[in-house]
């Protein structure tokens, strides 16, 4: 048989593969062939992306001085609606596409818009830039109406970005009104898991880009109630920017002083500015950045410039003024950033975005700026600042003693792991494997039910930690108390992949962290208190997906000569509306002691049957601020938050 007589035989193999069996994939029939690659994933996350491209339009035209508010509303139908007073998008033919106009392109074409090419925006908002012709091809129906020069516009698609109606004059702009409006039904086929918008995880994208956007006015507006009760209005403005950023973040901490400072730079390219304030706590982690609007969880060249910056600028004006001799070592950056909170928004024309996530930029000539500008403008405000200037320089001696007792407590640790061997806790009962991929840590409140999880685990991949108690509240003391906490130092012998600036998530021992902590308040208090650890000391790792929270059943009940299971009140009720003679043999299931080693296995430790929450950092600046609320020192901040959130209490210990 020949080459040619094989290949044809066996259409599998590789001299088979030609110019025929390369697929294109015409329009926006791409983006529903593969919609991960354009919105990250088809789940909550997902979803919620169509509302960000949206409005980051609108957001373009506010940072263009061209927009002063956006209305987003949830309808009953399930359908969202965005509304902005910017200019409209172009309507006007488009040179390079034959019967279209610009705004029909805008709606159809992927990465079409005015922030390509550089001549509709110097900077635009959105990571991905896809545009919002994404969400016509993820819908069943979009709507489009635009008010420019007197006139109103509309036109519509249906089922991914089909012409419904092409573009037309459809009346009278009101008033001198100018603007966009976008309508659009998410399609259930391709969101599987639901297209319920969840309002507070609006609010929250929301109030940060109102915060990044001096002036800028956000109304949301949850609708879906229909006729069963008024519309929830939220709106969101801050003329102060960032600064009322600085201030809202610190609300619930005690001010080092009361001024919040602010400085900004910018050149032919991009812009910077900063605003910043230092409080009594003890945290090295309160640096927020963003570029474009979008929040660089994981830092990059313009938190680099920072950094550097105010290190070198703090020990130059310590020791011009005396308050470090010169024989004395300089300050450390960690030390300097002992209680500082600091949001750095960075706008530039071109962004390259890095990183696991996506949130890294990687702009160079951005730290250059950022560097320059804060040489300059922070040594400026240190001098027009004295008294504010000497209590950061007070605060940063303090912390740097503390890091020396904190290295010494380090040292004195690592010399007992190198005596005992392996370095890790006496008390952990290790897994077999050595793969981080497969390998999981429970971290198990109590003794008793650490030798029921000990007994009941698979031994290949799962570990088993007891701790005893509840663990040093990392929120409200310095580092080098904790370095003197039995359970804290074996969390961090036990994960191994250091600690604070130290830890690198690319050592952890397990790539499954699982907090497993009884259902009543005191359990609840624990997960709090180690996510606070986590969060604080070892935040790459939540970054990374790495930390889960187990979710053992709050009720058991015999079913004939079985016991069932109900994870919470919510399963409670259905079983009852499936068994409504049953209401008396429930049982309060409160202590995970309570469990034999089958019943801890069966209903919180077996793989196929078991509920994780995965925790997130995806915002960071906002789980910053609710740490602080609920772990700080401010009981009155701490009150407001849960009277304000009560409605979204899921578990209630009564």
């Amino acid at each position: 048989m020949t080459a040619a007589e094989q290949n044809a035989a066996n259409p599998s193999s590789g001299e088979s593969y030609g110019a025929d069996a390369i697929q294109v994939l015409e329009g926006l029939e791409a983006v529903r062939k593969r919609p991960g690659m354009y919105i990250g994933s088809t789940g909550p996350t997902g979803l919620h992306h169509l509302v960000w491209e949206v409005v980051d339009n609108a957001v373009d035209e506010a940072m263009a001085g061209h927009c002063t508010k956006i209305i987003v509303t949830l309808l009953p139908d399930g359908s969202v609606e965005v509304i902005d007073d910017g200019r409209g998008i172009p309507v006007d033919p488009h040179p390079k596409y034959e019967d279209m106009s610009a705004a029909e392109v805008v709606l159809t074409v992927l990465h079409a818009g005015g922030k390509f090419g550089g001549g509709g925006y110097k900077v635009s908002g959105g990571l991905h830039g896809v545009g919002v012709s994404v969400v016509n091809a993820l819908s069943t129906r979009v709507e489009v109406e635009i008010d420019r020069k007197g006139k109103r516009h509309g036109m519509s698609f249906v089922d991914g970005g089909n012409p419904d109606q092409k573009l037309a004059v459809i009346g009278d702009a009101p008033g001198d009104r100018t603007g966009t409006t976008v309508r659009f039904w998410p399609d259930p086929t391709i969101f599987k898991e639901g297209i319920e918008f969840r309002f507070n995880t609006l609010l929250d994208r929301f109030q940060m880009m109102a915060f990044l956007n001096a002036g800028l006015e956000f109304e949301a507006i949850d609708a879906r109630a229909g006729e069963v009760g008024e519309p929830e209005k939220v709106a969101y403005r801050y003329d102060g920017g960032i600064r009322d950023f600085v201030s809202h973040l610190n609300a619930s901490k005690e001010p080092l002083f009361e001024e919040i400072g602010y400085y900004a730079g910018e050149d032919e390219e991009q812009e910077v500015e900063i605003a910043f304030s230092w409080n009594t706590g003890f945290q090295t982690d309160g640096i927020h950045s963003f570029a474009n609007g979008i929040n660089t969880i994981e830092g990059g060249m313009h938190e680099q410039g920072f950094r550097s910056a105010l290190t070198r600028t703090v020990n130059a004006y310590a020791k011009d003024k005396g308050l470090l001799k010169e024989k004395e070592e300089n300050l450390q950056g960690e030390d300097i950033r002992e209680g500082l909170t600091a949001i750095i928004s960075v706008r530039i024309g071109e962004p390259q975005f890095e990183g696991q996530t996506k949130s890294k930029l990687g702009n160079v000539s951005v730290r250059t700026l950022v560097e320059k500008t804060t040489n300059e403008s922070l040594k400026e405000w240190f001098e027009e600042h004295p008294n504010e200037a000497k209590r950061i320089v007070g605060k940063a001696i303090q912390a740097a003693r503390a890091r020396v007792a904190a290295t010494q407590a380090r040292q004195t640790i690592r010399r007992k792991s190198a005596l005992d061997g392996a370095g890790l806790p006496g008390k952990l009962a290790d897994c077999q494997s050595k793969d981080p991929g497969e390998s999981e840590l429970y971290i198990v409140e109590g003794n008793s039910a650490g030798g029921s999880a000990k007994e009941a685990r698979n031994a290949l991949t799962m570990a088993i930690l007891p701790i005893r108690g509840k663990i040093l509240n990392v929120e409200r003391a310095r580092v080098d108390r904790m370095f003197k906490n039995t359970e804290i130092i074996s969390l961090i012998q036990a994960i191994g992949a250091g600690v604070g600036e130290e830890f690198d998530a690319s050592e952890c021992r397990y790539h499954k962290v699982i907090l497993l902590a009884d259902a009543d308040v005191d359990g609840s208090h624990i997960r709090t208190l180690l996510l606070t650890f986590f969060f604080r000391q070892m935040r790459p790792m939540v970054e990374a997906g790495y930390v889960y929270i187990a979710q053992p059943p709050l009720y058991s009940t015999e079913v004939g000569r079985s016991k069932q299971y109900l994870k919470d009140d919510v399963a409670k009720d259905a079983f009852l509306a499936e068994h409504p003679n049953h209401k008396n043999e429930f049982q309060r299931l409160k202590g995970l002691g309570e469990m034999d080693a089958e019943e801890l296995w069966e209903t919180t430790m077996d793989p196929e049957t078991r509920t994780l929450l995965q925790v997130t950092a995806d915002q960071a600046a906002i789980a910053d601020e609710v740490f602080s609320v609920l772990m700080g020192d401010d009981v009155e901040s701490r009150k407001h938050f849960i009277q304000t959130n009560a409605d979204d209490v899921r578990f209630l210990d009564i």
